[in-house]
């Protein structure tokens, strides 16, 4: 059985259990998730802090049910940690020595600025950016995490919550400008150096306002993880929200689950957005949970995946293991793609900007046969779309998936590439590329690792080979190129003679 762990983050408004199974060494997946809106801290700001009964027994009842999926699943390590309502509380040890008697569950108590770190060690292994402050609001705080050149450089917790701020003013039908008053005299005491042209968005606030976002511009792709968007055109539509009545939430283009705390938390992230100078928001699907999974797994020093492992990759090719040779043959295919990509490169306009997409296109080929080899293709195309969900943006990620895609003729389908058009390249760069990622799999399947080589002069390709490649001729004869030239294959046939059979 693969190694399992499970996750429970008690936050002030909902309690999460996640599963992660690690498939080798770096790759891993979700395999279950469960979330119950325990809402622990309700009345507790009123009160000064301490958990309410009815809260308690909320979240008594959450943990007692994610214990039984923990047995179900059976996994190996169970890590639980509670956040701001817990370690606002007076009472907030007590309900954990309470919990650990009743339901055996440790719970340990994490502060804001751990609990920002875990944030950003997610975003630093699992988002294709080097730069930013991650945001991630909470029921009774806000997290936030400077990163610099891959580096967590400091971390900070304000005391701004959605629950917090719900209890204080909107459920006490004060001015908006008191509870934009309270905001900024918490920003008093942020250091300077927070502050960066991007902001990264964890938590349930950022994701909703992206959803929003993508749902009313018609958005290409269905993934939230590592969705971009400019500030400047949103300011207009935050206030929108958070100045919007209860009722009013029903114009926009809102999950109705996030309507009790979605004007709380948008007036905290637009108010921290423009604070910050934030130009550009990137999107995290991912934050302390996958946090802790990563710390409890990775280099304990680095806190890093080492150099060239994606956990997308790494997962997929475990999960979907082609049938044969694997190493040897993606290896094969890779050098002659490498040898094919380069010999062009000095001939033509291309360069090397989507040269890493084309290989792991490559690495990923043979996915699609593991569930049949009739429209591998199609598949492939599928499983890369939803399971490359971390290390990558979405135009790589569509790039990616389309080459997937590639037809026996090595083009792909005008309609997938009219669907993706915002997010893909140019016509030429796709055609250029759907030839090489098709050339190399027909090279590479008919050849049995032969020594491949490649020259291109005057608009004629010579193919090399030690070894046959009479399998392939035909299929590379029914290319369809990028532009108008010859391809000639210089490989290998040798024929017995047998003069019975008139071969001489």
């Amino acid at each position: 059985m693969s190694h399992r762990t499970a996750i429970i983050d008690i936050g002030s408004n909902s309690a999460r259990l996640v599963i992660y199974e690690k498939t080798s060494r770096y790759g891993f997946h979700l395999i279950c998730e469960q979330k119950s809106k325990v809402r622990i801290g309700e009345g507790a700001y009123q009160k000064g802090g301490y958990l309410q009964p009815n809260g308690i027994k909320r979240a008594f009842l959450a943990l007692q049910s994610f214990q039984e999926t923990i047995q179900k699943y059976k996994t190996s390590k169970t890590i639980c940690v509670a956040t701001s309502a817990l370690r606002d509380a007076p009472n907030g040890k007590l309900f954990a020595t309470w919990i650990k008697k009743e339901l055996q569950l440790e719970i340990e108590i994490i502060d804001g600025k751990k609990e920002a770190k875990y944030g950003a060690i997610a975003v630093n292994n699992l988002l294709p950016v080097t730069e930013g402050i991650t945001i991630d609001i909470g029921g009774g705080s806000a997290d936030l995490a400077l990163i610099k050149k891959g580096k967590i450089i400091d971390t900070y917790s304000l005391d701004l919550g959605t629950v917090r701020l719900k209890e204080l003013f909107f459920d006490q039908g004060k001015p908006l400008e008191e509870a934009i008053a309270y905001i900024h005299s918490a920003f008093v005491a942020l250091p300077g150096h927070f502050r960066h042209h991007r902001a990264i968005g964890i938590g349930g606030t950022a994701r909703t306002l992206s959803k929003s976002i993508m749902k009313s511009t018609g958005y290409p792709l269905d993934k939230l993880h590592a969705y971009r968007y400019v500030v400047a055109p949103q300011h207009a539509y935050f206030e929108q929200i958070y100045r919007s009545s209860a009722k009013g939430l029903k114009r926009f283009p809102l999950k109705r689950n996030r309507y009790d705390t979605v004007r709380e938390g948008t007036l905290i992230f637009d108010e921290l957005l423009k604070y910050m100078g934030v130009r550009e928001v990137v999107t995290s699907s991912v934050g302390v949970r996958e946090g802790i999974f990563l710390s409890s797994s990775l280099n304990k020093r680095t806190h890093k995946f080492p150099e060239g492992k994606n956990p997308s990759i790494e997962s997929i090719l475990s999960r979907f293991k082609p049938m044969v040779n694997v190493e040897k043959n993606k290896k094969a295919k890779l050098q002659i793609a490498l040898s094919l990509y380069h010999t062009f490169l000095q001939k033509t306009n291309m360069d090397r900007t989507y040269l890493d997409e084309l290989l792991h296109a490559l690495k990923l080929s043979s996915i699609g046969k593991t569930l049949t080899i009739y429209r591998s293709h199609k598949h492939a195309f599928y499983i890369a779309l939803q399971e490359l969900n971390y290390g990558f943006t979405h135009e790589q990620i569509a790039l990616i998936a389309l080459l997937l895609r590639t037809e026996s003729d090595g083009t792909v389908p005008k309609v997938l590439v009219k669907e993706y058009k915002p997010l893909l390249p140019p016509k030429d760069a796709i055609d250029w590329l759907s030839f090489f990622y098709k050339l190399t799999l027909l090279l590479q399947e008919a050849s049995n690792s032969a020594k491949i080589e490649f020259t291109y002069e005057n608009q004629v390709l010579v193919i090399y080979s030690d070894k046959s490649l009479y399998l392939a001729k035909e299929n590379i004869r029914a290319l369809k190129k990028p532009t108008p030239f010859a391809i000639i294959i210089a490989d290998r046939n040798e024929i017995p003679k047998n003069k019975s059979l008139g071969i001489l």
